[in-house]
This record gives C-alpha cells, sequence and structure tokens, in this order.
C-alpha cells in the first residue's frame, strides 16, 4: 500500500473519530436521524475501524483495542451527557462493527499479498 494511502487513512481516522466524538457526547439534535440509529451506529465504528485497519495495517491488535475500547468510553461518557443514555447493546454493535471495519482491511491485504507472492 502506498505511503500516501496510509496517510489519507490515518487523516481520515482521526476526522470520523472527531465526527464520532461529537454526535455521540453532544446535543441530541447533532446527531444525525435517519431512522435507523443502529445502524448509524454500525456505519460509524465500521468506518472508523476500516480507516484504521488501511491506516494501520501492522498494528491490527492495537485497531482492535483501540476501537472496543472508544466504543466502550464513548458509552460510559454518555452518562455524564445531559440526555444522552449508555446502553450495554448500543456499545456492543459499536464494538462488533469497529472490529469487522479493522479486520476487512487486513484480510483483505492478507489475501491481496497472497495471491502476489505465488
Amino acid at each position: 500500500m502506498s505511503k500516501s494511502m496510509t496517510k489519507a487513512s490515518r487523516i481520515a481516522s482521526v476526522l470520523v473519530l472527531i465526527g464520532i466524538i461529537l454526535v455521540t457526547l453532544g446535543p441530541i439534535e447533532f446527531r444525525p436521524d435517519t431512522g435507523h440509529a443502529g445502524l448509524d451506529r454500525a456505519v460509524a465504528f465500521f468506518l472508523l475501524g476500516a480507516t484504521l485497519g488501511i491506516g494501520f495495517p501492522k498494528r491490527f491488535p492495537l485497531s482492535l483495542i483501540f476501537i472496543v475500547g472508544v466504543a466502550v468510553a464513548l458509552e460510559l461518557l454518555q452518562l455524564a451527557a445531559p440526555g444522552r443514555h449508555a446502553r450495554f447493546d448500543d456499545m456492543l454493535v459499536k464494538a462488533a462493527a469497529g472490529a469487522v471495519g479493522v479486520f476487512l482491511p487486513w484480510i483483505l491485504m492478507w489475501g491481496y499479498r497472497r495471491s502476489t507472492t505465488d
């Protein structure tokens, strides 16, 4: 993978993380209302996981730990945010979607590397 792609993905992961933090801890009006809150959470954390997976391909375990830690931390921080609530099932959706996001680029890159060495 090119260095510019890695750098762009790292920048994207920071921007996605900032967006998730603002939407999660900010006023409820900041949250997009698509009618599918669980899907919104899953997509946001999948994107964060994917950008981490692409941006830090040699840090797969750390990326997984980070994404799960972010999901847990943001859910706990919602306890202090007015008008917000923390739910265990929301945290599970976020952590699972983020883990899939980290895993997918890793497995695709592994398959690509394997096919080019044969």
